[in-house]
């Protein structure tokens, strides 16, 4: 999402509330977390959880 000093700004995949965490403890996600995570995020789409 951003960075503020020495702290990145994170929000969840699909949005909701964001945080803060250190620049060290963060890494790109890989292609099976992402594939994951879209796919969480349509099945719950698809059930009306989500806009």
């Amino acid at each position: 999402m951003g960075h503020e000093g020495p702290y990145v700004q994170l929000r969840p995949y699909g949005g909701g509330r964001e945080w803060d965490a250190g620049s060290r403890a963060v890494r790109h996600a890989t292609a099976e977390e992402r594939l994951c995570a879209a796919t969480a995020y349509a099945d719950a789409r698809s059930r009306g959880e989500v806009p």
